[in-house]
Formats: C-alpha cells, sequence, structure tokens
C-alpha cells in the first residue's frame, strides 16, 4: 500500500510541478491555488508513505517519478526537446525509479 500512496504523491507532484508555468510567477490566483493544493496533497501523501518505506528510497522515486512525468508532459504540453539524448536521459530515471522498487525492501 505504501507504494502506492506513494506513486500517487509523485503524480500530485507532477501536477504542481507542470502546474507552475500557468502560475506566471504565482500572478494568476486559480493556477496558483490548483498549484499548492497539490503540492499540499503531495507532501502529505509522501509523509505516509514514508511511514512504511526507507525516507532515501520514497524520496528518490517521489523526485523521479515528478521528473519524469514533468519532463514528458512539458514535451507533450509545451513542445519542449524531444530528442534522442533526452529521452535517453529520461529513460534513465525511469530505470533508476524502477531499480529502486525492485530493489528496496
Amino acid at each position: 500500500m505504501a507504494w502506492a500512496v506513494l506513486f500517487l504523491a509523485a503524480l500530485f507532484e507532477t501536477a504542481w510541478a507542470v502546474g507552475l508555468k500557468s502560475t506566471e510567477g504565482f500572478t494568476r490566483i486559480w493556477p496558483t491555488l490548483w498549484v499548492v493544493a497539490c503540492m499540499v496533497v503531495s507532501m502529505g501523501l509522501l509523509g505516509i508513505a514514508t511511514k512504511q518505506l526507507p525516507i532515501g528510497t520514497a524520496y528518490a522515486v517521489w523526485t523521479g517519478i515528478g521528473a519524469l512525468g514533468t519532463a514528458l508532459f512539458g514535451i507533450i504540453l509545451y513542445g519542449e526537446s524531444a530528442s534522442l539524448a533526452r529521452l535517453s536521459c529520461i529513460a534513465l530515471i525511469a530505470a533508476g525509479v524502477m531499480g529502486l522498487k525492485v530493489f528496496s525492501k
């Protein structure tokens, strides 16, 4: 169950990170409120997950999934580079997250 909570926390991290662009430097109220709400939920769920998972593993997986999701949404939504080198680096992040899941107790 802790892994599912951690994954959900990472999805909310992705949501707030992607949403940062729409806040325009926290000058737009509704996108800012959405981002802050996602931050609170993400951190709360991370805290719950760390009750059962090692903090180093949980934090690395949380940031890894967040970085992976944010990079992919940046490509899809904002037309950021999808070069082979960039996609290869994103794949390495995914491999690291999967490795931590497989090799963690």
